[in-house]
């Protein structure tokens, strides 16, 4: 669980740069707190306790999404929810001080996050706080550490309860609930643990539906001469050394510059394209008309973005790309796919466009493959989930089969059968990572997502826990309810007629 946020405890040493007076608040959180003051106290937990059901909402990551999703569904009246994190301590959750390299965000300072509309609460109001108007007024983009003190300040003051520790290893479908099979680590040893949900929120990263996406040249390598960008990489160890990073995405670009300001010898730079994807094509749609109304395109109008993406590539920012080129070391291959690889004196040896390279370390750059049946936790039910290769086929020229493996959401997000009857449970699993591409035409889980999205899924969950207790609530409507005043209070007012009756007509 998160430690309670205490207003006043910040270290100056935390924040060596921070404005030096506070005279013109009261107490650096001052705006955060008056928010928390005038929106009220959250509601009162409003679902009905079930025997036997240990949670009502059970969020798997406890990351800037999954507790953002704690804190929209306590505003919401929604009790009894339950975040995990396989990651043991705080320290070592999320990516954004693990495996995540750039140096700011790839989004707009101003996109709305996890503040749930609440002004108080947003990066802009906790960094103005710190280091002030003209601080934030002059960066561009978000720093990745500032980003990730923020986030530790929001779960801290929100106190939002985050169990680190524990592993969801497999959600086993029992009638209109489910089981959580848990990994809990205590210490140095790991219990196993059942526990029971009505609701799950999968926001649990990139390859919360998938996995890695390796390359098949690399998967015969022995584990201490590559890596994928998802992996914790002990770039201090690359010093001195020669490292090729495959892929041209933002993760390879960061990995690379991370891997050169360690003091690599050499990097290499290897991209499938001629030419370095630079177009970013979603930005046409990024006005609210098409960003909230998405999901109600036809399916073919979705398809044909998400191709479109894919064809374009996607574009690593400008900096990124600025950040390995000033170094002389630095060396881009275009054009130039590996299709080969072999260890020799424990070196990766290659021959890329008939050129031969031998390397101390390969990072794979190439992202990620969505495929729910690769997930154990998900394995049981893998089968029924409909994909989009299920509910929608292109003309053989736009045949896409990584497209087709996502699967096909409805509009909370949730799951959806293959086979109408054959797993009507899935409709409560609700999938908040990337694999809702090409049903919502973002990356959803990253911050572009939150404002329009989080609220959809909080909404069919309100929805869907209110109906299933229908009676209940029907019950509660028509429970007695005791006076708020007798007669006694207006008696001395009623009007006394006196004699015969006046016609006022």
């Amino acid at each position: 669980m998160a430690a309670p946020y205490h207003p006043g405890v910040l270290p100056a040493a935390q924040y060596p740069d921070r404005i030096d007076t506070m005279t013109e608040l009261s107490h650096p959180d001052q705006h955060a707190l008056d928010t928390l003051r005038l929106i009220g106290p959250a509601p009162d937990n409003w679902v009905p306790p079930r025997d036997g059901i240990d949670h009502n909402v059970a969020i798997i990551g406890g990351g800037q999404t999954g507790a953002a999703f704690a804190f929209a569904l306590r505003r919401a009246g929604i009790g009894q929810v339950s975040v995990i994190d396989a990651a043991p301590d705080e320290s070592q959750a999320g990516v954004w001080l693990n495996r995540a390299r750039m140096n700011r965000l790839r989004t707009p300072k101003t996109l709305v996050g996890p503040e749930a509309g609440l002004p108080g609460l947003s990066f802009q109001a906790w960094y103005e706080a710190r280091f002030g108007a003209a601080s934030y007024a002059e960066i561009d983009r978000i720093p990745r550490t500032r980003w990730a003190e923020y986030l530790a300040w929001y779960r801290h003051f929100l106190d939002i309860p985050i169990r680190y520790g524990t592993r969801l290893t497999r959600i086993e479908p029992v009638g209109e609930h489910f089981r959580l099979h848990l990994e809990v680590r205590e210490g140095a040893s790991v219990r196993g643990v059942v526990e029971t949900a009505r609701k799950i929120v999968l926001s649990n990263g990139v390859a919360g539906n998938g996995g890695p996406n390796l390359p098949a040249v690399l998967k015969d390598l022995p584990p201490a001469l590559f890596a994928h960008t998802s992996q914790a990489i002990d770039f201090a160890a690359l010093r001195g050394k020669s490292v090729a990073v495959i892929g041209a995405a933002a993760s390879a670009f960061d990995a690379a510059a991370t891997a050169l300001e360690a003091g690599a010898e050499q990097v290499h730079l290897f991209a499938r394209r001629e030419r370095i994807a630079s177009v970013p094509v979603t930005r046409t749609r990024a006005y609210p008309g098409a960003y909230d109304n998405y999901f109600q395109l036809p399916d073919a109008i979705r398809w044909s973005q998400a191709r479109r993406l894919r064809e374009a590539g996607s574009t690593p920012p400008a900096d990124a790309v600025e950040r390995v080129t000033r170094f002389p070391n630095f060396h881009l291959h275009l054009g130039a796919p590996w299709t080969q690889a072999a260890v020799r004196d424990k070196r990766v040896e290659t021959r890329v466009a008939g050129e031969p390279f031998a390397f101390d370390f390969v990072i794979a750059g190439t992202g990620y493959v969505v495929n729910p049946a690769l997930r154990p936790e998900l394995a049981e039910f893998a089968a029924h989930i409909r994909l989009w290769r299920d509910q929608y086929v292109p003309n053989a020229a736009d045949s896409d089969e990584a497209l087709g493996s996502h699967p096909y959401l409805g509009a909370g997000l949730e799951y959806l059968e293959k086979v109408e009857g054959a797993a009507p449970y899935l409709k409560h699993i609700h999938v908040y990572n990337p694999a809702a591409f090409v049903s919502f035409g973002l990356p959803v889980g990253d911050v572009p997502s939150m404002k329009r999205d989080i609220p959809a899924v909080v909404q069919r969950i309100s929805r869907d826990l209110f109906l299933a207790d229908l009676d209940a609530h029907e019950a509660r409507f028509n429970d007695d309810i005791a006076a708020d005043f007798d007669d006694s209070i207006y008696a001395r007012s009623v009007w006394q007629r006196e004699g015969v009756d006046v016609d006022i007509a």
